[in-house]
């Protein structure tokens, strides 16, 4: 009896035992993705969180439409709110999505400097062959060499496996070049969805803001639209305030007024056409997109190393040593400036840095816009001083049709300023300049 039970107790345990090395494996084996699987996860979540960004979208179309009661601006700005949570959402997974394609380019530039490393040890061992058997004399030929047809095969072969090697590692080169450019162009991108990202966050907290106003002016009125109307009235008297606010520029020693800025904005519409409240908008956002526009130097011309200027922590990628130090070191010395003393903006944690002043040009860029600065204000371009940062910045904006002052030129030329493309996944940028620009139209409204 005390076997029969010892045996059951036995048995118990090891069948036991194998389903929880069963259950522990189907774990493993479950969660163990590859980058491919894991990659169309984070596809499906995207397109769902579109599908419910656009159905925000069409909630917010469909309450302006309606009666504007203070109740029905506090309902677009909670759809509003959520909307931009949605699309904080969507740039973290194609962050994450970019950043698991950068990791295989990464691997596969690896692979491929390996085989070339190989390729360059083998065709060396080949040249070296070819190189002995071309120092041997005649003699030496003859007497090695059973028949002189031998050495002819032999010296084909060593030619022909020569020449099948070199091309081999000259296609491994071309393939390195192409693979060195994808990972840059991807790095490049996740840097502007890391921008967007921040510039959600930042759009949220204003828009929480405002909801937080309302819902405040609300319960002060009790829903009373007459009361609402005498308080937006009295609110005209802020004129004189919003012409004295401090327009928020970095990279200039001194920040304009929005008086000043918006002067300065008419002035350049008449040479390029370009709307002052879109342009103001575009140089609002540029600016104010991160705390790392204008805080660093430039350290090395040869590695484009820099530093950054509060604390002096060395930063790699600051400035673009092949295509942004040349042209910067030449616009430096025409203006007489000490290029490693000149501020430009640090690097992200993806691509370069080196954007120049209030318009954030990088120097490679600034250099395509210079002469026609110079040829209207008659003086050497300096992408530092308000005026021609503004005035680029506009050339730059008509040259892709915002000087026809229609909307959908002006959100087309704010994508391409921000990105060089209309991709929509960078919408949010063209959405919260064209955004911007109405709250200034309404702001030159009230103060003229």
């Amino acid at each position: 009896m005390r076997i029969a039970k010892f045996i059951k107790i036995s048995l118990g345990l090891i069948l036991f035992t194998i389903f929880i090395a069963i259950f522990i494996f189907g774990i493993l084996k479950t969660s163990a993705m590859t980058p491919q699987e894991e990659r169309q996860i984070l596809e499906k979540e995207l397109k769902d969180l579109e599908e419910k960004i656009a159905q925000y979208e069409k909630n917010i179309n469909i309450t302006q439409q309606e009666k504007e009661t203070l109740q029905n601006q506090i309902s677009v700005l909670k759809s509003k709110i959520n909307k931009l949570n949605l699309q904080i959402q969507s740039s973290n997974v194609m962050i994450k999505d970019v950043g698991l394609q950068i990791t295989d380019t990464e691997g596969s530039i690896e692979t491929t400097s390996q085989k070339i490393e190989d390729s360059k040890g083998k065709l060396a061992n080949i040249l070296r062959t070819v190189y002995e058997e071309d120092q041997k004399s005649l003699l030496e030929i003859l007497l090695s060499e059973k028949d002189l047809s031998d050495f002819f095969e032999n010296m084909t072969y060593l030619e022909n496996l020569s020449q099948k090697s070199s091309q081999l590692l000259s296609n491994i080169k071309v393939l390195k070049t192409q693979l060195d450019n994808q990972e840059e162009d991807l790095n490049q991108e996740k840097t502007d969805l890391e921008s967007i990202l921040k510039m959600q966050i930042l759009q949220k907290q204003e828009v929480g803001l405002n909801q937080l106003e309302k819902s405040s002016l609300l319960d002060k009125t009790k829903g009373k639209e007459t009361l609402y109307q005498q308080y937006l009235q009295e609110s005209k008297k802020r004129a004189a305030e919003i012409r004295k606010r401090i327009f928020e520029l970095t990279g200039v020693p001194k920040a304009p007024t929005f008086g000043e800025a918006l002067d300065i904005a008419k002035y350049i519409e008449g040479v390029t056409g370009v709307r002052p409240a879109f342009l103001l908008a575009v140089l609002t956002q540029e600016s104010n997109i991160g705390k790392n526009v204008g805080q660093c130097y430039l350290a090395d011309s040869n590695t484009g190393e820099g530093v950054r200027i509060n604390t002096g922590e060395k930063l790699k990628k600051t400035m673009s040593p092949s295509r942004d130090v040349p042209p910067f070191l030449n616009i430096t010395q025409s203006l007489g400036r000490d290029p490693y003393k000149t501020p430009v903006s640090c690097p992200m944690s993806f691509g370069w840095g080196g954007a120049m002043g209030p318009a954030q040009f990088i120097p490679s860029t600034w250099n395509l816009y210079k002469n026609r600065v110079a040829a209207i204000t008659g003086k050497t371009a300096d992408p530092w001083d308000i005026k021609d940062a503004f005035l680029a910045a506009a050339l730059y904006l008509a040259d892709y049709g915002a000087s026809s002052k229609n909307s959908d030129d002006e959100w087309r030329a704010a994508m391409i300023y921000f990105s060089g493309s209309t991709n929509s996944r960078y919408k949010f940028y063209g959405d919260s300049v064209l955004n911007t620009a109405a709250r200034y139209e309404q702001d030159i409204k009230t103060i003229e």
